[in-house]
Formats: C-alpha cells, sequence, structure tokens
C-alpha cells in the first residue's frame, strides 16, 4: 500500500463512519454494473492514503469477499464494520444526465442500512481525528456521543438531511469542527445564493471552520484566520462523479491526521490534497480508479495544481 509521507509526523488514525452500498450507474457514456459504493467507502479509501483508518458501516449477507479485500488491502481496519446476515446491503440505482449536472435515483433498497446504528469497538472510541460520511445527522450524533475528547471531527451532509432531519443536522453543526457541503446545499441551509455569504452564514451557525464545494468550479474554506479557495483539479474526461465528494472529504481528514495538525496552515494544505485526491474519483466507475492511482500520481497532481493556481 502507497501512502503520502510527509515529514517529521507520524499519521494519527482517523475514524470514519458512514454507508457501504452498492451501486449500478448509468452515464451517457456507459453503464457500471453491480459495483462498490457508499460514503464510507470513498471516505476510507482516500482518507486511507494519509493515515491508518478505522471503518465502521454495515454489510448484508450479499456483501462480497473481495469487497472486503479491496478495504483491507489499503490497511483499513474492520472491527467497525458490521454485518447483518438478516437482509442485503445498501443499494443504490441512478442515472446521471448529460454533462452530468443532474442525476435521478431509479432505485434505492436500504436493506440491513434501514437498521444500522453505529457501534464503535472500544479502541475505536479514543480515535483523535472523526470522519462523520454522508448518513442520517442522528446517526452522527451517535458517533459523537461514544467518541471521546477527539481533536477534530469532521461532518457531511447533503440535500435530503436539510429538507427531512433539519432540525437534527443544525444540532450537529453546533458539535462538529469542520462542516462540509457543496453550494447548492450551502444555499438550502442559508438561503444564500452567493457561496462565499454562505459559507461565512454557516459558520455562525456552529462550526469554526466551513468547506463549500462547487464542483468543477472547485471550493472555498472559511476558516476564522482567513479563507482558502482552489480550482478543481482539470481532468481529460468525467467518467462518473459518484463519490468524488466523498473522497474529498476522506482526503481532507487523512491529510490532517498524516500532518497531526488543524490550523488553517494545515487546512491550506489538506483542501489541496482533497482537491486532487477526488479528481481521482471521477475518472472510474465505482473505487477503481481511486485505489489503482497510487501516491505518486496524487503527489503529480498536487505539483500541477500548485503550478495552476501560481503561474
Amino acid at each position: 500500500m502507497s501512502r503520502i509521507h510527509f515529514q517529521n509526523t507520524t499519521p494519527a488514525p482517523v475514524l470514519v463512519v458512514g454507508s457501504v452500498a452498492y451501486d449500478d450507474i448509468e452515464t451517457p457514456r456507459a453503464v457500471s454494473g453491480r459495483v462498490l459504493g457508499g460514503s464510507a467507502s470513498f471516505c476510507a479509501l482516500a482518507a486511507a492514503y494519509y493515515a491508518p483508518v478505522r471503518l465502521v458501516g454495515v454489510v448484508g449477507a450479499d456483501f462480497e469477499g473481495r469487497d472486503t479485500a479491496r478495504y483491507e488491502a489499503r490497511g483499513i481496519c474492520l472491527r467497525g464494520l458490521q454485518r447483518d446476515e438478516a437482509g442485503p446491503t445498501f443499494y443504490w440505482r441512478g442515472r446521471y444526465h448529460e454533462n452530468f449536472n443532474r442525476r435521478d435515483t431509479l432505485d434505492i433498497r436500504l436493506g440491513v442500512f434501514e437498521k444500522f446504528r453505529p457501534e464503535l469497538p472500544e479502541e475505536y472510541r479514543d480515535t483523535p481525528f472523526v470522519l462523520l460520511g454522508n448518513i442520517a445527522p442522528s446517526l452522527q450524533a451517535h458517533v459523537l456521543d461514544a467518541v471521546r475528547k477527539p481533536r477534530l471531527v469532521v461532518a457531511d451532509s447533503m440535500d435530503l438531511w436539510i429538507n427531512i432531519a433539519r432540525d437534527d443536522l443544525l444540532a450537529l453543526m453546533r458539535r462538529v469542527d469542520v462542516f462540509i457541503v457543496n453550494d447548492s446545499e450551502a444555499e438550502l441551509l442559508t438561503g444564500e445564493s452567493n457561496a462565499v455569504r454562505a459559507g461565512r452564514r454557516l459558520r455562525e451557525m456552529g462550526p469554526a471552520t466551513v468547506i463549500v464545494k462547487k464542483g468543477e468550479h472547485g471550493s472555498i474554506l472559511f476558516h476564522k484566520d482567513g479563507l482558502c479557495a482552489l480550482p478543481a483539479y482539470p481532468v481529460d474526461e468525467l467518467h462518473d462523479p459518484t463519490g468524488a465528494g466523498d473522497s474529498f472529504a476522506g482526503a481532507f481528514v487523512g491529510c490532517l491526521a498524516a500532518l497531526d495538525r488543524t490550523d488553517f496552515a494545515a487546512m491550506r494544505t489538506a483542501l489541496a490534497y482533497a482537491t486532487v485526491t477526488a479528481s481521482l474519483t471521477v475518472e472510474s466507475f465505482s473505487c477503481d480508479r481511486l485505489e489503482a492511482a497510487g501516491a505518486s500520481e496524487i503527489s503529480r497532481r498536487l505539483a500541477a495544481l500548485r503550478t495552476l493556481v501560481t503561474h
């Protein structure tokens, strides 16, 4: 397993909690068939490029050993991955429109995820860096109740929870250090159509740091010590954007754990690594390109991104 290394640091472990799923995706160019997905999969595999990862999720009786092996090949600890033989793994089928600007859910079957309640092994409870992947805010809060004095808690969310669990989400935001959403979700939460105003408003709602993702237009990090805006890394061909946001979040937290720092300078560095790591995900279905690219490709893209923003 290749990992990004930083000088004079020992990576701290990262706790990743989220969904593990099978996806079936149609794009204007291809059809995936049944492939590994879920927020926890993308988050964990991205974070593992930087730091040791402890995964918490649930899979059903149909979850295949070859997919378990994919996590293990990245050194991801699976003691928190529950296996529920009572039903199938969470399944999602969707179709992207031309230019990938919209997608439709064609089928969704929660399976064992419907009754999922994250349970943390005792050794997971002291994990210093916590990433609450895109699951119901009540489950994210349940995880926060179980961890002991984490150094940094990062939460990802989506429009579904804003629409159906807004109060739970607002309560969660007051408990996390970093909150990640895309620009449309930021507008839905704040009523602000301008991403800069929305990001500042989100900070007033609780989290010390906010990241607003703007798809192909990059992302903006809002911190008490300033702003940091980066463009997206330019890819030759967009194949499937599923999981890009999760990969972004995983790489962001993983990089901070590798640096073992949470200051503004470290977050700016992590934002750049998150940007280039997420760019890998969109180049294939599932986690295939994210897994296969290797640390050297991430380093190459980081150098290219730095050249892009400094010239």
